[in-house]
């Protein structure tokens, strides 16, 4: 790889180095610091009591109103009533007193002789409690009236007593039960020489059988107290309106949420400064591995600086525009920068930074206010961006962008349905509609975005996109035409020589594309002298065999740089004029070498050696390795696969050994891979063919 200019791009330990790759980090993190620097920002404000309100005043935090609780409390536990025992026994004792009363009246009743003598009889059956508080006159009437009548006098005040007894008589109520009691027997079918005596052992009856609970009063009121809820100032709550006069309540809503405190809380400012480092941090990580793995250039890396820098100002833009629509965020572009970085570097990149984007939008879209994020928001960019980066699977067609621009839509819409179905709030099927055409817009927005700036960015930073690349290998173009036309066997090789890069570095992960269109131009510079290159030299003799080794060397070492300077002046990308440099390395020309040797003994190596320099990137090295491999099977007579694999395994083996391999970042694994791509690709140019029978034997067989 190379830095722009021209300078080796490959990761270094350095400081210099680090410094190239945190510069772009801290930006980041400082710009979405500023940016969203008035989402956390508290404002304070000079009011007075029973002044008028000159804005809207929302709350910045959730905060409990510790004053409005505790009356609350207060209120609850008041109007909690007092608990009472009812006592079974003196219920039982009072109800047992009425019925040993009527069943020694009929007992009496059926005995012969007097009132009297049954009034005297009655006061042997009935117990002490009774005769201590009734008197005797009390039961005349019972024991003349007859038996019917007895027994509705019995049944309303045995009736009427048990329920008394059942929901309890307390001292305070025994008065009103008395008169309550009275009422019914006046009003009752009971005979009217019964009533008064009736009431009066009613009266008797009735005493106080509920008693103050003290434990189960102390318990309901702790559950009454468990119920209340706390008096919560929501973050976002309107505490005053504009226009309106701030009372005592309002005013001290204000003090609570800190709105009057000129002191400002700098607590959210640092909030914000750890989330922004640890964003900052998360990028610097990936930077410096993907520069480390040559995923990508420095260039690239402030291309994601730009296009983030891009996102959040819409982001921010968005988020402060001064529209009463509802979640208006949702129609912003969220998914260009994800198709924007996917373009230009790669997806794993793209994958990294849609989540850092989510996580970016949760705080610049809280509404402006501090302490709260903003959840369906990152979740909707996250959701928009993974799609992007999913349906935009053909990253060489441009055209492609805009089908691309379907499946976010469709995505998006599901995101906001995913909110909307979810939410308590009530939505029509119209708003549903209304939301789905927000998703629509964004996609439709990210589509044209999309368009209007990769091109802008990719002649900005000069980033070579797969689009681009495309362009390049197209045979019309006028550097390809000029090899096809004055070195037709060199474009030959150059194709050959394509095919076998394309498939080594896909089957190691490297960019395929880019070393199939480098390895179209990697030998431009044989156009200068096409003739003193073997595949050039068609029924002519060689022009080396009329010249010094020496000379000879000096022409076909020229061949890299020549190339490159070519490609340089049509202002092709640095990457295909870097790989045009370098596929040779600093290899020694071994044949005109030993020539050489065999004439002066004393010659010196480093003359019959290219200058380099060394493959600095996977795809030059594998550009080299195939440029060598392609010759040498070429010059087989009869490549079977053990030629083939014996002349591949030989030449990567030579280009580690002569240390042309060290500046890559190829490991042996991947080296191993890219033999075996190698092998295959040429086992499929160079397979057996079937021997057909000659023209005369095949005429001797159809006779």
């Amino acid at each position: 790889m190379k830095f722009p200019g021209g300078k080796r791009n490959r990761f270094k330990k350095g400081r210099s180095d680090w410094i190239k790759l945190t510069i772009p980090s801290i930006l980041l993190a400082v710009f979405f610091f500023i940016l969203s620097f008035s989402n956390i920002h508290t404002k304070t404000y000079n009011l007075e009591k029973f002044s008028v309100a000159e804005e809207t005043i929302h709350s910045p935090i959730t905060i409990e109103n510790e004053k409005n609780t505790e009356q609350r409390v207060r209120e609850a536990t008041q109007d909690v009533e007092d608990r009472y025992q009812v006592s079974d026994t003196i219920t039982e004792e009072r109800l047992g007193y009425i019925t040993e009363i009527f069943e020694a009246v009929e007992e009496v009743k059926e005995d012969e002789g007097s009132t009297d003598k049954k009034l005297n009889e009655l006061e042997t059956l009935l117990s002490e409690n009774i005769m201590d508080e009734l008197p005797m006159e009390i039961f005349r009437p019972f024991i003349q009236a007859d038996y019917g009548d007895l027994e509705k006098s019995e049944e309303v005040l045995a009736s009427s007593i048990q329920k008394y007894f059942e929901e309890g008589i307390r001292t305070t109520d025994l008065e009103n039960t008395e008169e309550t009691f009275q009422l019914k027997v006046r009003y009752s079918s009971i005979p009217d020489q019964l009533k008064e005596e009736t009431t009066e052992l009613g009266n008797f009856a009735l005493v106080e059988n509920a008693f103050f609970d003290a434990e189960a009063t102390d318990e309901a009121r702790k559950e009454a107290v468990a119920q209340v809820q706390p008096d919560m100032v929501q973050a976002g709550e309107v505490i005053v309106a504009e226009g309106v006069t701030i009372t005592n309540d309002i005013y001290e809503e204000l003090e609570i949420t800190g709105l009057l405190n000129e002191e400002r809380n700098v607590i959210p400012y640092l909030g914000l400064m750890i989330f922004s480092v640890l964003l900052g941090g998360i990028v610097n990580y990936h930077f410096y591995k993907m520069v480390k793995e040559e995923s990508l250039t420095y260039r690239h890396i402030y291309v994601v600086l730009l296009v983030s820098i891009i996102l959040m100002s819409l982001m921010k833009g968005v988020s402060v525009i001064p529209l009463s629509v509802e979640s208006l965020y949702y129609v912003m572009p969220a998914a260009a920068g994800a198709l924007l970085i996917k373009l230009l570097c790669n997806e794993r990149f793209a994958l990294l930074m849609s989540i850092v984007f989510a996580l970016m939008a949760t705080v610049l879209f809280n509404g402006e206010v501090a302490s709260t994020i903003n959840a369906h928001a990152g979740i909707y960019v996250l959701l928009s961006q993974f799609a992007g980066i999913f349906f935009l699977w053909n990253t060489t067609d441009r055209q492609f962008i805009a089908k691309t621009g379907i499946g976010i839509a469709l995505i998006n819409c599901m995101a906001l349905s995913f909110t909307v179905f979810l939410s308590f709030e009530k939505y029509t099927w119209i708003d549903w509609l209304v939301f789905s055409s927000y998703g629509a817009g964004s996609a439709l927005l990210s589509v044209i975005l999309t368009f209007g700036l990769l091109p802008l960015i990719e002649s900005t930073f000069d980033i070579l996109s797969d689009s681009k690349l495309l362009a390049l290998a197209n045979p019309n173009h006028k550097l390809l035409r000029k090899i096809l036309t004055e070195a037709p066997g060199t474009y030959h090789h150059s194709v050959m020589v394509a095919n076998l890069s394309e498939a080594a570095c896909e089957s190691i992960g490297a960019r395929g594309l880019l070393a199939r269109v480098a390895a179209y131009y990697h030998d431009l510079g044989k156009t200068v002298h096409p003739h003193y290159f073997i595949e050039n030299q068609m029924g002519i003799k060689n022009p080396h065999d009329f010249l010094k080794a020496e000379e000879s060397a000096t022409i076909i070492i020229n061949h890299p740089y020549d190339g490159a300077k070519m490609l340089n002046e049509n202002k092709l990308p640095r990457e295909i004029i870097d790989i045009a440099k370098q596929h040779h390395g600093t290899t020694l020309l071994k044949y005109f070498y030993y020539q050489a040797k065999e004439e002066d003994p004393t010659v010196q190596e480093k003359r019959f050696r290219y200058p380099g320099p060394k493959p600095q990137s996977k795809e030059a090295a594998i550009v080299c390795i195939c440029d060598s491999v392609e010759a040498a099977v070429r010059s087989l007579d009869h490549p079977n696969q053990e030629k083939i694999k014996s002349i591949v395994h030989s030449i990567i083996e030579d280009r580690m050994l002569d240390g042309q391999l060290d500046d890559c970042s190829l490991t042996f694994n991947e080296l191993s891979r890219v033999e075996y791509a190698i092998g295959e690709t040429l086992q499929g140019i160079f397979h057996s063919r079937i021997k057909y029978p000659s023209q005369s034997n095949a005429v001797k067989e159809a006779k």
